[in-house]
């Protein structure tokens, strides 16, 4: 038990400010805060961004990989520099990506983005200029609370996280609480491998987002407002706390905090996010109760992430059915990341419940013979191409076996091997997992293990517990890291099983 004066919360930004985990800093920030130097090194050590390190972080993702990423690694080793391969950066539209030592895209000038051009219709829009008049806002304090929630529930808007739950049962469980401290927390933790959505939203259009947690901290009565944002991304920082000051005395009535995140995938997760604003390792707690009746600092919370905050004011000028109206088998538009073999990578908004063929179609077109895509970022394991018309959305792709996640898609072409590609998404489940149960420490590192087993060998015998052992980190896991890990076998197995054959 802390002492009452202990000040847990200044531990990881302390540390951050210090420069990581060492001896000499682990005992000032005891100092400063109070907090034993056991915890903070527990604590601090979770994170890999507070452990030091060398210069270049080459990303080891699946789009960096099929894009040659383990050849940019030997070419920058072999001129000297030094390089740590690391997890997916949130720069998969400029694969193979790495960062430099001050966490800024390394060779960025020879890379492009893409996105959907300026059409001032869409709902996001994430081409056209910043607005900061907040009529949504305006239009918001007018409607009062149930006219908020009236609209937001017309509009079927479901969170952009990746659960796709819906928005409205979020914000009238926070508000109907009876703690009078609540507070709004927008997750823009961004680490799920092939999503940047959420990325360039806080680069071109933080005036929705900002607009969009107003409001919504006008429906639950919160007047603390809280941005953890994930540690790689300096810029997309600086473009916020930017648009926060240009929205000047439209949001004056509310408190805005920082927190940034410090290297840990896990912390996506939302209990796991409230945990390090904390001050204390990223690991999911067990629910219930869930973050709307205890959650930052045991208080009533609202947690949803920067799209779904930025679909916010349009339903509010427009009203819920225009935004539903724009979906095609789900409510709204989507903004859907696309990278691998594709020839324009980026993120385009379209209507959720576009298909693969669609999305592709917005992005230039395949490259090479298209074999299999994951239509969710890791988690969402891979499918064979002949389901590239199935629809993008939450409640089809459940349904087949998969989801739609964060909507980070890769397209795999013909030349890549699916077993080697499982071993590249296990590879990351395995240095993500928290480790904090045991269905998920184990069952990562067992998958892994054993499909790396199968390609030293070629002896399939490897993977004969495969299946059982996914089932097993499925039922048994704490949170959503677990209940995944194993899909990107699984699913290969399944759909791809000559890659799984004697060799």
């Amino acid at each position: 038990m802390l002492k009452k004066t202990a000040d847990r919360e200044r531990v990881l930004p302390l540390l951050e400010e210090l420069g990581g985990v060492t001896e000499e800093n682990v005992k000032r920030v005891h100092e400063l805060t109070g907090v034993p130097e056991a915890d903070i090194w527990g604590s601090g050590t979770f994170y890999h961004l507070l452990k030091g390190g060398p210069g270049i972080r080459v990303c080891n993702g699946l789009s960096c990989r099929i894009m040659g990423s383990d050849q940019l690694a030997a070419d920058l080793k072999a001129k000297g520099k030094e390089v740590e391969e690391v997890s997916c950066l949130g720069q998969c539209d400029r694969a193979p990506a790495a960062l430099d030592e001050s966490m800024k895209v390394f060779d960025a000038a020879k890379q492009k983005r893409s996105i959907t051009p300026d059409d001032p219709r869409l709902p996001l829009n994430l081409g056209g200029e910043q607005n900061f008049e907040y009529a949504a806002l305006k239009k918001a304090r007018e409607l009062g609370r149930d006219g908020i929630l009236k609209q937001i529930e017309a509009s079927g808007l479901q969170g952009r996280g990746g659960a796709g739950f819906p928005a409205h049962i979020k914000w009238k469980g926070v508000s109907s609480q009876p703690d009078p401290v609540r507070y709004v927390v927008c997750n823009a933790d961004e680490a799920e491998p092939a999503t940047f959505k959420d990325r360039e939203t806080m680069l071109r259009r933080s005036d929705k987002m900002i607009e969009g947690m107003a409001i919504a901290a006008l429906v639950v009565g919160a007047k603390d407002i809280y941005f953890y944002i994930r540690g790689e991304f300096n810029a997309e920082a600086e473009a916020v706390q930017a648009a926060l000051k240009r929205a000047g005395d439209h949001v004056k009535d509310w408190n805005w905090h920082f927190h940034r995140g410090h290297g840990a995938y896990i912390c996506g997760e939302e209990t796991a996010l409230l945990e390090s604003m904390e001050g204390k390792r990223g690991m999911p707690r067990l629910k219930p109760p869930f973050p709307h009746e205890f959650g930052f600092r045991g208080k009533p919370t609202l947690v949803s992430n920067v799209e779904t905050f930025a679909c916010v004011p349009y339903i509010i000028n427009e009203g819920g059915e225009k935004f539903k109206a724009w979906g095609k088998t789900e409510a709204g538009s989507k903004l859907y990341c696309i990278s691998g073999h594709i020839h324009n990578p980026g993120v385009y908004e379209l209507p959720l419940g576009a298909t693969l063929e669609e999305l592709v179609q917005a992005a230039g077109g395949y490259m090479g013979n298209p074999m299999a895509f994951s239509p969710g970022g890791a988690s969402s394991g891979f499918l064979p191409i002949d389901k590239r018309n199935e629809p993008l959305d939450f409640k089809g792709l459940q349904k087949a076996g998969t989801m739609l996640g964060s909507a980070g898609v890769v397209v795999l072409n013909d030349t890549v091997d699916m077993a080697r590609a499982a071993q590249w998404q296990l590879e990351f489940f395995e240095d993500e997992s928290c480790g904090q149960c045991a269905p998920c420490r184990i069952g990562s590192r067992y998958l892994h293990n054993q499909v790396t087993k199968y390609l030293e060998t070629g002896d399939p015998a490897a993977l004969k517990h495969a299946n059982d052992v996914g089932w097993e980190m499925e039922e048994g896991s704490i949170c959503g890291l677990g209940m995944v890990a194993h899909k990107p076998l699984v699913d290969s197995m399944k759909y791809f099983p000559q890659a799984f054959e004697k060799r």
